[in-house]
């Protein structure tokens, strides 16, 4: 079964995936847009992806403010998770990505990572790796029924209008 993680930005949607068991994360690719309302391409491309590794479900990024409240950026990832599950039909759940940028950028500087154009290339699929690997870790050894409404304490949403 695999998963695949998004990082949804302005400009770009990182993109990671599991390994079939449903264990580990990695980071696949930055999907670019040159402007942020113009989805189609992007939608297009994630659907490819999903056929392409038979995914079987999404973790969207959701950036909550660090008091716990949605803002602007979380309520348009919210929307970005609606468009995702009707391009592909496939179950959509919002994750908790606060500070997975930031732990990205982290181990960037580990790899010794520098100037902002090799930095920018793949800091959004490093962070979509992070989401999808917090998921997993909490969420994706358990079946559907085993698994908390909160799921380790993590706000989530599943997505389901079908």
């Amino acid at each position: 079964m695999r998963i695949l993680g998004l990082d949804y930005g302005s400009g770009t949607v990182g993109v990671a995936i599991s390994d079939p068991l449903g264990l580990t994360a990695q980071a696949l690719e930055t999907i670019v847009r040159h402007r942020e309302n113009k989805l189609r391409q992007t939608l297009a491309r994630i659907d490819e992806i999903c056929r392409e590794y038979q995914v079987e479900k999404v973790i969207v990024g959701l950036p909550l403010n660090m008091n716990d409240e949605p803002g602007e950026r979380a309520q348009k990832a919210e929307e970005f998770g609606g468009l995702v599950h009707k391009r592909t039909g496939l179950p959509v759940v919002m994750w908790d990505e606060r500070l997975t940028t930031v732990a990205a950028d982290e181990i960037l500087d580990e790899m010794d990572v520098r100037g902002r154009h090799n930095r920018k290339a793949v800091i959004d699929q490093i962070a979509a790796g992070i989401i999808l690997q917090e998921w997993l870790d909490n969420c994706g050894r358990q079946s559907a029924s085993e698994t908390p409404d909160n799921c380790g304490g993590q706000r989530t949403t599943e997505t389901d209008r079908g």
